[in-house]
């Protein structure tokens, strides 16, 4: 729907109406954000969830949305922001851009070695910033808007609204829980962001005297709905068992390629979801590489009609008989591949058909945000939460080794006993 003057509507079945202004309409308009239609917010989750089909560009609007009800809320109950004091302008289109430069089915390729990968999302999102079409859009907000708008995605820029856009209370975090939710069909990140948003306030820091977003005291029941649906969201969607095969495939094709230097790690910056699997496999089915043409003949055909390999062990965090896993298992590299080709040879498969699986998110339910206390005091919740105020923090170092399983996967079914497997780690 046009509104006339540039303005437009779009219909979202989250947030209902969302108003788009002339310039993030010119912005959404542009190739670079297109793109995101066609890259899954959550990878792989729609083969379990089949719900769960919504992609990076309906997340986007949402946070732009929630990013203009935040600024009006926060200007409504403080003439800083009613003034050049506090310049909230670029706020909105940091949130709108805040994903512009995720790879092919989202977050699971940055699990992949660095020296396979160009960088994480947001570093990478700097050549998506350098197109012709996005600059001329970004124009009407100043020389210097675009590189400000990327200091505020890094997080690395001192504005005092940059909590809205990188920080413990986002409002990616509220948006994408919520939406998540809603499209995988399950009742894990009700959120109360209503009650969040009303709750923001701008504070100042009593140790620097840097003013920057905080929230006040009487909404902390809000805060902890959205740490505790993060975690059961971790546990239950994000890191399924099936989900978790579905990307240890994927990244186990995306590396290979790059290893057998099918393509060149900057070639993984651009292509849709669609569009890299297409152009995976046809390479691969061109190469004369036994171990570059199975990527083409069998893995991604297999990836792509859920033929998803099989757990050989699962272990939770009480089973590992107090044997501690070292954090290399959860990261991609030549000391996890060569424990995966030493099981693959014990179990009689092929050097690449056994992938580990240690999922990790250190900072889960980390907090770090200043809070207003109903006595009027200003304090800094961290990690250890905010003595009488809030206590989740305290547990999430369990609640975080609860939701870590480690598993083990076989592109054949085969079975891999548990000692074995800690037995080889201590190796």
């Amino acid at each position: 729907m046009n509104l006339g003057a540039g303005w437009q509507i779009v219909r979202d079945p989250l947030w209902n109406t969302i108003r788009l202004d002339p310039i993030a309409a010119r912005i959404v308009d542009t190739p670079a954000f297109q793109r995101l239609r066609y890259i899954r917010q959550l990878g792989f989750a729609h083969l379990v969830y089949p719900g769960a089909t919504h992609t990076r560009f309906d997340h986007a609007l949402g946070v732009y949305h929630l990013a203009r009800t935040a600024l009006r809320l926060l200007s409504e109950g403080d003439a800083r922001l009613q003034s050049s004091e506090v310049d909230g302008r670029l706020i909105p289109y940091a949130a709108l851009l805040h994903d512009i430069g995720h790879y092919a089915f989202s977050h699971a390729m940055e699990e992949l070695d660095a020296d396979r990968l160009p960088g994480d999302h947001e570093a990478v999102s700097a050549q998506f910033f350098d197109s012709t079409e996005l600059k001329d859009a970004m124009a009407p907000l100043g020389r210097d808007a675009s590189a400000r708008i990327y200091d505020l995605i890094l997080g690395r820029g001192t504005h005092p609204l940059q909590g809205l856009v990188s920080g413990s209370l986002d409002l990616d975090k509220m948006e994408y829980l919520r939406r998540d939710a809603r499209f995988c069909g399950v009742p894990y990140g009700e959120v109360d962001v209503d009650r969040l948003l009303q709750g923001l306030i701008l504070l100042e820091d009593p140790e620097s005297g840097d003013l920057e977003v905080g929230v006040h005291e009487k909404a902390i029941s809000a805060l902890e709905s959205l740490l505790f649906a993060k975690y059961q969201m971790f546990r239950n969607v994000y890191w399924h068992h099936a989900v978790r095969a579905a990307t240890a495939f994927y990244k186990r094709i995306v590396g290979d390629a790059v290893r057998e230097g099918l393509l060149e790690p900057g070639e993984l910056v651009g292509p849709t979801d669609e569009e890299l699997l297409h152009d995976l496999r046809r390479r691969a089915l061109d190469s004369m590489n036994p171990a570059v043409r199975r990527i083409g003949e069998s893995w991604i055909p297999a990836l792509r009609n859920r033929r998803l390999p099989k757990r050989a062990l699962e272990l939770t965090a009480a089973e590992t008989g107090g044997v501690p896993i070292p954090e290399w298992v959860s990261m991609d590299g030549d000391r996890r591949r060569a424990l995966e080709d030493g099981l693959a040879d014990e179990l009689g498969l092929m050097s690449g058909e056994v992938m580990v699986d240690y999922p990790a998110k250190r900072r889960m339910l980390e907090l770090d945000l200043l809070v207003l206390r109903r006595n009027g005091a200003v304090e800094r919740m961290g990690e250890g939460g905010l003595r009488g105020v809030m206590g989740l923090p305290l547990v999430a170092r369990e609640l975080y080794g609860s939701s870590r399983v480690l598993r083990v996967f076989t592109l054949e079914r085969r079975q891999l006993p548990a000692e074995r497997f800690l037995s080889r780690l201590q190796e």
